[in-house]
């Protein structure tokens, strides 16, 4: 059946969000008007909300690649030209001039803090760090060697269990303790990171310091030692304070989509920010920067510097990890920034480390290689990530737990949008292509 979907100038056009005209989509003869909503950023699209009611259509879509699923205020993102920007300020200021939990407060609540509110959200942050002392049963239930994110996932859900009156699952009882669940988490987040951390490598917990900043305190718990205190180096801090900064919010992705997901059935926030943690454990989403170390790994194993593998990922038999993004076709803006920050981070710490040598050897050829150039392969934000983290002395499958800390602002904002927007429950449609109805067969005639 032939259709055929063409834009026409409406006189109905109205409120801000709706853009004066509207497409008309024809199917078997008959047309329907699809409005028009125009984003604030220009962004176009089609609201198909009453195609199957009016029509008997659905839109397909296979993983979400060309749907909105959602109008949100917080993140926007133009891939093509290599911007992102938080509540409406570029990221490459925010870098330059705020910090991780300045971010994570704009992101959240759509401001930036006032010096009383940004002294005051830090506070309650601080505050909050330690874990009840029955934590430490739930950390011993678990193999030494558990996967740190399926230890971070259980916990974030366990936390509810100790904050009752802010996981009832009521939306309006919960969006009423929003402002103390949302420091709890950020707090505890990197608390609970550090303890699995501790657990797996059979050291002491280490008790959170109050004199401490956000990164230095997180630090701190991860490498501290009951006979030396762990000082961190300046620009470790920064850098690491910078990396959770950068991964605040990143529009609809995965992880936060399912958070939205999960808030939409009425879910409480530990619930449904332990739904996106799963959710970025997968390799595809939130392993990227493992993958890059796991690369340099392979090509050091093969006494290669890096030169035969530019050669081998040119002609299609290596795969280069780290470079290229889903969304930008440009740049990844995040890399510009953090690139420089890697470079810092090496130069203070002075470590030699082959595998280094080897990230830098390929970072070089690629940016000056024709091959890559063409193609827009620039590094994005994994591979730095993935070389710091190491360097920093993150272990590897930790790497997405890193991300996760980081990625707790823009969930959180997530949710709260969701909760004070939403009404009904998401539900994607699908086209069945199983087999068609048939009879049952007695298992002795099979």
């Amino acid at each position: 059946m032939s259709s055929a979907i063409k834009e026409t100038t409406s006189a109905k056009g109205s409120g801000s969000d709706i853009d004066p005209t509207t497409a008309s989509l024809t199917v078997g003869g008959k047309s329907h008007s699809l409005p028009v909503i125009i984003g604030t950023e220009g962004e176009r699209a089609l609201d198909t909300r009453k195609l199957r009611n009016e029509s008997g259509y659905i839109a397909y879509d296979d993983g979400y690649g060309n749907t909105g699923s959602c109008l949100s205020n917080i993140s926007y993102i133009d891939g093509e030209k290599g911007i992102l920007r938080h509540r409406g300020y570029p990221i490459e200021q925010l870098a330059r001039h705020s910090s991780f939990i300045e971010v994570a407060y704009l992101v959240i609540y759509g401001e930036l803090p006032s010096a009383e509110q940004l002294a005051q959200f830090r506070e309650r942050v601080r505050g909050n760090a330690h874990l009840h002392e029955d934590f430490r049963h739930h950390f011993q239930g678990f193999p030494p060697n558990s996967h740190p994110m399926a230890v971070l996932s259980s916990m974030m859900n366990a936390l509810g269990c100790y904050y009752p009156n802010m996981s009832t699952n009521n939306r309006e009882t919960d969006l009423a303790h929003f402002d103390d669940t949302t420091t709890l988490l950020l707090s505890k987040v990197r608390t609970i990171a550090a303890a699995t951390y501790r657990m797996r490598m059979g050291r002491p917990f280490n008790y959170s310091r109050g004199s401490f900043r956000y990164v230095d305190n997180f630090l701190h718990m991860m490498f501290s030692e009951p006979y030396e205190e762990y000082e961190p180096v300046p620009e470790v801090a920064d850098a690491l304070d910078l990396f959770l900064l950068l991964h605040a919010d990143h529009e609809q992705n995965c992880s936060t989509s399912t958070v939205r997901m999960v808030a939409s059935g009425g879910a409480n926030l530990f619930a449904s920010v332990a739904a996106g943690v799963c959710a970025l454990w997968g390799p595809l989403h939130g392993g990227a920067n493992s993958a890059v170390i796991q690369m340099l790994e392979e090509i050091h194993a093969r006494g290669d510097d890096g030169s035969r593998f530019i050669e081998d990922a040119k002609t299609g038999k290596a795969r280069l990890m780290g470079f290229g993004h889903r969304v930008y076709k440009n740049f990844d803006p995040r890399a510009k920034i953090f690139g420089a920050a890697a470079e810092r981070v090496l130069k203070a710490l002075g470590r030699e480390d082959p595998l280094l040598d080897i990230a830098r050897r390929l970072e070089q050829a690629a940016l000056a290689d024709d091959y890559f150039i063409e193609r827009k392969l620039y590094p994005n934000v994994d591979f730095y990530s993935g070389i710091v983290l190491k360097a920093i002395g993150i272990p590897v499958d930790m790497f997405t737990v890193m991300f996760a800390i980081g990625r707790m602002p823009g969930w959180i904002a997530n949710w709260k949008e969701t909760a004070e927007t939403t009404k009904r429950i998401h539900r994607p449609r699908q086209i069945y292509t199983g087999p068609e109805k048939r009879d049952f067969v007695p298992i002795e005639k099979r």
